[in-house]
C-alpha cells in the first residue's frame, strides 16, 4: 500500500512537534493532526495586554542536558528566568524550595546546624526508615511544622486525597536545602522562550502540514490510511476506547483575569498552602518575562478530579492505575504501526527536557 505520508503525528505538543521536526529533517514526510484549535498542546501561550499568558499553567524549561538545551535554542531565544516560587500560608510568606530562608522564617534559626537540629527534634518518632506514604516521608524530611503549613494542605488540594494515601515518591520532587538558594531547580540551564512557547512550536513545525480541530480518534480509520506509521501522544486508554476502564488523572482549571495595575503579587508563582483557600496557586504571567506593562494578567489554578471531556494533567500512579496501565501497554505493544509516547501515551509525568530527549532519541 502506498501511503501519502511517512508519519502521522497525533498531537502538536512538545513530543509531537520535536518528533515531526526531526523526522522532516531526516527527509520524512509528516502530517500533524491536532484536536484543539491551536498548536503547542499544554505549552500554548497567548498574548494578552502584551503579556504571554501560559494558558494551561506555567512551564519553565530547565535541564542539565546540554544537547537538549542546544536543540530548543534553535527555535527560540530563552531568557534567564529563574523559578523562585513562594508559599502563602494564611498570609505568611515562605520561600520554596525549602531552604534556610524557609527555616529562618518558620523557626528563627540562622545556621544549617540549627535548622537540622530543629528538624531532628520535630521528627521525633516520625523518623521512619522506610516511609510508607507521603505524610511519613514529609515528616522525615522536614518535620511537623513545615509539613502542616507548607505541604499538607497544598498537596491534598492538588491530589484530592489525604497525604497518608499518597505515595512517598511525590514529595521527592520538592528539594530541601540547607543553603539560602531560592532557585527551585538544580539545573544548569533554565529559562522561558522570549515571545512564548507557541512561537517556538511554530518554528519547529515550519514546512510541516498541520490539521487543527481534527480529532484523531474520531477519524481514526481515514487518518490511519494516510501514513505508514502513527505517532500517538494522546491518552493510551482513550486509544483503546477505555476497554479496561479509564486511567485516573488530576485535572486543572484556570480562572484568568486582567487587572488594571502594574504588579499584583510581585512574583510569577505563589502557592497557597492552606487547605481553606480553594485554589492551589496564583500565576502572574508578566513576571516570566520581566514585563513592565501597565496592566497585569493573573491566573488562579484549581485542581480537580479528571472526567471524560476534561484535559488530563497528572497521572495518579498508584498500584491500581499502574496495573491497569500495564494491561493497556500490552495492548499497545501489539499495535505494530503505532508508537505511544509522551506523558499521556505512557501514563507518566515528565519534565519538558525529558520529553525533548525522548523525542530526539525516538525520531
Amino acid at each position: 500500500m502506498a501511503y501519502k505520508y511517512d508519519y502521522l503525528i497525533a498531537g502538536s505538543g512538545l513530543y509531537g512537534s520535536v518528533f515531526a521536526e526531526r523526522a522532516r529533517a531526516a527527509g520524512k514526510k509528516c502530517i500533524v493532526v491536532e484536536k484543539r484549535n491551536h498548536i503547542a498542546g499544554s505549552l500554548y501561550t497567548q498574548e494578552q495586554e502584551g503579556i504571554q499568558v501560559h494558558c494551561y499553567g506555567p512551564h519553565i524549561f530547565h535541564t542539565n542536558n546540554r544537547d537538549v538545551w542546544t536543540y530548543v535554542n534553535r527555535f527560540a531565544l530563552f531568557n534567564h528566568f529563574i523559578n523562585c516560587p513562594i508559599a502563602n500560608y494564611k498570609g505568611q510568606i515562605f520561600n520554596l524550595p525549602f531552604n534556610m530562608n524557609t527555616f529562618n522564617r518558620m523557626w528563627g534559626v540562622v545556621s544549617p546546624e540549627e535548622a537540622r537540629a530543629e528538624i531532628r527534634r520535630q521528627r521525633g518518632d516520625y523518623d521512619f526508615e522506610n516511609p510508607r506514604n507521603l505524610e511519613e516521608m514529609a515528616l522525615k524530611l522536614v518535620g511537623r511544622d513545615i509539613y502542616e503549613k507548607l505541604i499538607r494542605g497544598y498537596t491534598e488540594k492538588q491530589w484530592g486525597r489525604p497525604c497518608s494515601e499518597l505515595p512517598p515518591s511525590i514529595i521527592k520532587r520538592l528539594p530541601v536545602r540547607f543553603t539560602y538558594d531560592n532557585n527551585y531547580y538544580e539545573a544548569e540551564y533554565q529559562g522561558i522562550p522570549k515571545g512564548g512557547y507557541t512561537a517556538m512550536i511554530q518554528r519547529m513545525l515550519e514546512g510541516i502540514e498541520i490539521q487543527q480541530e481534527t480529532d484523531y480518534l474520531a477519524d481514526k480509520k481515514p487518518l490511519d490510511a494516510l501514513a505508514e506509521y502513527i505517532v500517538y501522544t494522546g491518552p493510551i486508554d482513550a486509544y483503546f476506547g477505555y476497554c479496561l476502564g479509564p486511567l485516573e488523572y488530576r485535572s486543572l482549571r484556570f480562572e484568568t483575569e486582567t487587572l488594571d495595575q502594574e504588579n499584583f503579587q510581585g512574583n510569577a508563582v505563589v502557592n497557597y498552602t492552606d487547605r481553606e483557600t480553594p485554589f492551589t496557586r496564583m500565576i502572574e504571567h508578566k513576571h516570566f518575562e520581566f514585563g513592565t506593562q501597565e496592566k497585569t494578567v493573573i491566573s488562579r489554578e484549581y485542581s480537580n478530579e479528571w472526567q471524560p471531556g476534561v484535559d488530563p494533567y497528572y497521572p495518579i500512579g498508584d498500584e491500581k492505575n499502574l496495573t491497569r496501565y500495564a494491561a493497556y501497554r500490552e495492548l499497545a505493544d501489539r499495535e505494530r504501526r503505532v508508537k505511544f509516547c509522551g506523558r499521556l501515551g505512557t501514563y507518566r509525568y515528565y519534565d519538558m527536557d525529558q520529553i525533548v530527549e525522548q523525542a530526539l532519541r525516538d525520531s
